[in-house]
């Protein structure tokens, strides 16, 4: 699911676990994430409340910004898909 998120698609480590199969292990995709040698596009994953990750944040809304994505105070506000995006938080 990570290697399929589009430019500006944020979504949360519970979103990736869920797909995955695997509900309610957001952790284990953090730790998963962390470890990996695999290039994947971890910045476009964060918390379930936009937090970016701890010790990476400057680099993360970096890449985040560079997409479309507004972050402010260390949180992901809006993205243009995904999680975090407009268009799904006014559906009802």
């Amino acid at each position: 699911m990570i290697a399929a998120l589009q430019s500006g698609e944020v979504v949360s480590y519970g979103d990736v676990a869920a797909t995955a199969g695997w509900p309610g292990r957001a952790r284990l995709v953090g730790r998963i994430l962390a470890t990996t040698d695999h290039e994947v596009p971890w910045w476009r994953v964060v918390n379930s409340s936009g937090r970016l990750v701890p010790g990476g944040e400057a680099e993360q809304q970096r890449l985040l910004e560079g997409e479309g994505v507004v972050v402010a105070e260390g949180r992901v506000r809006s993205a243009p898909a995904g999680r975090f995006s407009r268009r799904r938080r006014t559906r009802p």
